[in-house]
């Protein structure tokens, strides 16, 4: 499958969420009721619309994000966090009130939980929306979102990233039902093994299952399913079939974000012409880089770190 674009709309567009990461770092992490001493606190740029367009802009596309942030102390923790990536922040709204907030929780074997309040992200309006996709439909042709904005808005941004050309990637994170209608809007939807299974309601375990999984979304109309697996690599489900693209073994450290920089790759990618299958590889060696790093933002990998992270995988013997 091959979603090649004219180079002179060769941008991608981030509708999403931003946040303030406050992570803590500890052993374990606490039972319900339990206190226990940690052993790191970072207080960042996240938030799964930010962190993919960071991911994106790193990897050297052209990146715009859309969302909303607040106009307290962490404005500028997330603006300079942006610019610093190379995004275009034309099209980020300063709105009355705080910043959204992610609480995340990691213990000692990378494994994490995260609480994730919108505050400023409620504020995204259509009107917003409308405006961006407008301005950037001549340069842009891939459009990612998620599900941490208000989920109302989720069907009118599938739409009007169709209406405008754009090949649509949903992230359906944190999982949540959507209206039958907007399935068809949708290019390629990008499930973990999890929100798979709580969206398709076929438990997702093996490539046996992600292909069913995948065929589900398929026949709700959607044009391809990518299925993340994990250690056992992405299930790529089209209608001509599917294939299976293997992980990138490395020692995880913290997986917060992971998932974002996958998808702001894999959208990079398919904007500059790859096919989907190429565009896959390079995602999971950009989230397996990803998960060898602490926090969030500051963990997302740059291009030349991915490819070279590639090159020494292509380069390294094959054990008999």
């Amino acid at each position: 499958m091959s979603l090649a674009h004219p180079a002179d709309r060769s941008g991608v567009v981030i509708i999403g969420s931003v946040t303030a990461d406050v992570t803590t770092f500890s052993q374990r992490l606490p039972a319900r009721g339990e206190t226990i001493l940690g052993d790191e606190f970072t207080l960042m740029l996240g938030g799964k619309g930010a962190n993919q367009a960071v991911a994106a802009g790193r990897s050297g596309a052209r990146t715009s994000f859309v969302g909303c942030v607040g106009d307290d102390l962490f404005h500028d923790l997330v603006v300079n966090g942006l610019s610093d990536a190379g995004v275009d922040l034309a099209h980020l709204r300063t709105v009355p009130g705080p910043t959204g907030i992610a609480h995340i929780r990691v213990d000692s074997s990378a494994q994490n939980d995260i609480v994730m309040v919108p505050l400023a992200n409620a504020a995204l309006s259509t009107e917003q929306i409308d405006t961006a996709l407008a301005a950037l439909s001549s340069t842009t042709s891939v459009l990612l979102t998620q599900l941490e904005t208000p989920s109302a808005l989720t069907a009118h941004i599938t739409a009007r990233g169709r209406e405008h050309g754009m090949t649509v990637i949903l992230d359906p994170a944190p999982a949540a039902p959507l209206p039958a209608e907007v399935w068809s809007s949708i290019d390629i939807v990008t499930p973990n093994e999890t929100e798979a299974t709580l969206i398709s309601g076929i438990e997702v375990t093996d490539a046996d299952s992600a292909e069913r999984a995948g065929r589900w979304f398929l026949e709700q109309g959607v044009g391809a399913a990518v299925i993340t697996l994990a250690g056992q690599g992405s299930c790529v489900v089209t209608a001509d079939g599917s294939t299976v693209v293997p992980p990138f073994p490395v020692e995880a450290v913290d997986t917060t974000a992971a998932g974002d920089a996958y998808a702001g790759y894999l959208g990079a990618a398919l904007a500059n012409g790859s096919t989907l299958t190429d565009a896959v590889r390079l995602a999971t060696a950009a989230g397996a880089l990803t998960v060898t790093k602490q926090g969030a933002s500051p963990s997302l990998p740059l291009r030349v770190e991915v490819d070279a992270f590639l090159a020494a995988r292509e380069s390294a013997p094959v054990a008999n």
